[in-house]
């Protein structure tokens, strides 16, 4: 009998509770040494689009120009001024002008279609996948700036992530992006400082 072949790791992080904010962990590490680039090549960007956007298992999604690209960068880089911009005292109206152009001409691109199958499932299209979803999260990123849902956004707590996270906990105290990877790290380690004497004993 074959082995069955071990699933394959999902390449992007999601979890963060809100798409937008999931589109800006593509920039890895953001502010620290080492700060990582994930959408580096058209393909990342088609890649990561078929695998956070909303669309079918399967569907084709080709791969955009490069001046697509470059848009999905700037347009990363805009949500985070914009959010930036919104936890600060200045709120929202603190976003830099261009970020807000940028921002306002990408949410008013076509976002992904809902179409109901026959069977009664919902399924989600568009003529332009990779542009569609960019509108998406750019129109996330302005209702979550301008929502009181903005006063859940964290920073996890990890010394070596920067990963931002919406927090739907009741007490609304969550530290971690994620228990498995941050949550757990930080448990480890606590459990070593603990247990570890001064001497290494």
């Amino acid at each position: 009998m074959p082995d069955t072949p071990a699933p394959t790791a999902p390449r992007f992080r999601s979890g963060a509770g809100r798409i937008c904010l999931d589109f800006m962990r593509t920039l890895r590490l953001r502010g620290m040494d080492g700060a990582t680039e994930e959408l580096d090549t058209p393909e990342a960007l088609t890649a990561w689009v078929a695998q956070l956007g909303p669309y079918p298992d399967g569907t084709a999604v080709p791969a955009p120009a490069p001046d697509v690209l470059r848009e999905a960068q700037a347009l990363r880089e805009a949500v985070h001024a914009l959010l930036t911009a919104a936890r600060s005292p200045a709120g929202p109206a603190g976003c830099p002008p261009g970020e807000r152009e940028l921002l306002n001409r990408a949410a008013a691109a076509a976002p992904p279609v809902p179409v109901l199958a026959a069977e009664g499932t919902m399924t989600w299209t568009a003529a332009d996948p990779v542009g569609a979803v960019l509108a998406d999260i750019a129109r996330d990123a302005l209702a979550l700036a301008t929502s009181p849902a903005l006063d859940r956004v964290r920073a996890c707590s990890g010394p070596h992530c920067a990963a931002w996270f919406l927090d739907t906990s009741r007490p609304g105290n969550r530290r971690w992006c994620s228990m498995e990877t941050c949550g757990n790290q930080a448990k480890k380690q606590t459990w070593r400082s603990r247990h570890t004497s001064p001497t290494g004993a």
